[in-house]
């Protein structure tokens, strides 16, 4: 049985969350391997909607073990409340079927004010982010400044643990004008919620490679796109962690021998949330279309997506520096309807033409998209669960996506609903 990691192949918001659970229920392990609680799953099952921001989506299905990787930035304050609100609603979430791994780092009250200033301020560059503290959790795990979830278990050497973290960060809060923090007020914001957090933590990386060595089939799920990747994607619009396959190792503790198949997860058009470049970005009815049919709007956040054309481009790049051996497509019935439908196969920058995305700021911004035009489909495709349901556009619009992109089809999703899956190949019988 293969190891499978999701990976979304544009900038995030591909459905990653449907997908996830259909694999889920194949699986023994759901890793969570970067980000923070800034990218929102929503599942449906049996009717019932559950909305997921830092908890892996395993956690919904019975009889599985979810983890929380090390290359996760933990708020251990939105850890407590979203554990709550899904007990809530009957999940049940104990140490024997969640894990966090001691080395992950925590976020702080420090980062997400840090972030909202940032964001708000009238100067500099805006990146679009969700003023969750991500980024600048980051920041201090690089810096090697940051708490992490293993310092809660030690209050006798968390305050000297603090006061290096405050020595850089009231420096900037004096340079900005602000308060300082104590750090009394710190101990009391970390020791709060230790013992709530301190019974799901272990040594990640053993438990995985044991997990592994058992025959487990695991399953690594990635939040954000691969497009957000602070090495790979529309820098510097982007997100603070990678957001490429090759995460799911460094983040896990898992060797990359771990890693036998990469699913990346594409959307029929392509969406933007945030600041940055977006070649086909479309500013007319065609895409107020798309993002009121495929209701585009962040699970999270609330904030409205950009929406544009399918950009065979990115997805081609994105296959190449994920290692992505299948896509599965998602939200083709979105695109029900249109009399003709475009896609990108190109761009061009200062007169030539080119096949990829340059890393320049400056010529992402210029790029212009070459579209090629394909006739479109009355029929619907919603609830389609085989190739003779569908349209015979919309048949050929998928296998044209397949040569752009120089990978397969995988699966191919034609409603929220799980069920209504095309299963062409099944990651884990790589």
């Amino acid at each position: 049985m293969a190891n499978v990691v999701v990976v979304g192949s544009q900038w995030g918001d591909e459905g990653k969350g449907k997908i996830v659970d259909w694999l889920s229920e194949r699986a023994d392990v759901v890793v969570r391997y970067q980000g923070g609680h800034n990218a929102g799953h929503t599942l449906v099952i049996d009717g019932v909607s559950y909305k997921l921001a830092l908890l892996p989506s395993g956690l919904v299905r019975g009889g599985k073990l979810s983890v929380i990787g090390n290359g996760v930035v933990v708020d251990p304050h939105h850890f407590v409340a979203e554990v709550d609100k899904l007990r809530g609603q009957g999940v049940e979430i104990t140490p024997e079927n969640l894990r966090i791994a001691e080395n992950a780092p925590l976020i702080l009250s420090l980062h997400r004010e840090l972030d909202a200033i940032r964001e708000g301020s009238n100067t500099g560059l805006r990146i679009g982010t969700t003023k969750r503290g991500i980024g600048p959790a980051y920041e201090d795990k690089v810096g090697r400044r940051a708490i992490r979830v293993v310092d809660l278990a030690d209050t006798d050497t968390l305050m000297p643990k603090i006061e290096r973290l405050l020595s850089h960060h009231n420096a900037l809060r004096r340079g900005m004008g602000l308060e300082e923090i104590s750090a009394d007020a710190m101990f009391e914001e970390l020791t709060s919620v230790a013992a709530d957090i301190l019974p799901f933590v272990d040594q990640v990386w053993r438990l995985l490679d044991e997990k592994r060595r058992a025959g487990a089939r695991i399953l690594f799920e990635g939040a954000q796109g691969a497009l957000l990747d602070n090495d790979h994607g529309t820098y510097p619009f982007v997100t603070s962690s990678n957001t490429v396959a090759g995460q799911a190792a460094a983040g896990s503790g898992m060797g990359p021998g771990a890693v036998d198949y990469v699913l990346g997860i594409t959307k029929a058009y392509t969406t933007r949330v945030g600041e940055g470049p977006f070649p086909t970005e479309l500013d007319d009815e065609i895409g107020e279309y798309l993002g009121v049919t495929g209701k585009e709007w962040g699970v999270n956040t609330g904030r409205k997506r950009r929406c544009g054309w399918f950009d065979a481009v990115i997805v081609r790049q994105t296959v190449k520096t994920s290692g992505i051996n299948g896509i599965a497509l998602t939200k083709l019935d979105v695109l029900d309807g249109l009399k003709e439908i475009k896609i990108c196969v190109g761009y061009e920058l200062d007169g030539q033409k080119i096949d990829y995305l340059p890393a320049s700021m400056g010529a992402q911004a210029g790029v212009k998209p070459i579209y090629e035009t394909l006739e479109g489909w009355s029929e619907t495709t919603a609830g389609a669960r085989s190739w003779a349901e569908l349209p015979a556009q919309a048949v050929k619009y998928v296998r044209y996506i397949e040569e752009l992109i120089g990978a397969p089809v995988a699966m191919l999703s034609t409603s929220p609903e799980r069920l209504d899956t095309i299963l062409v190949h099944d990651p884990f019988q790589d």
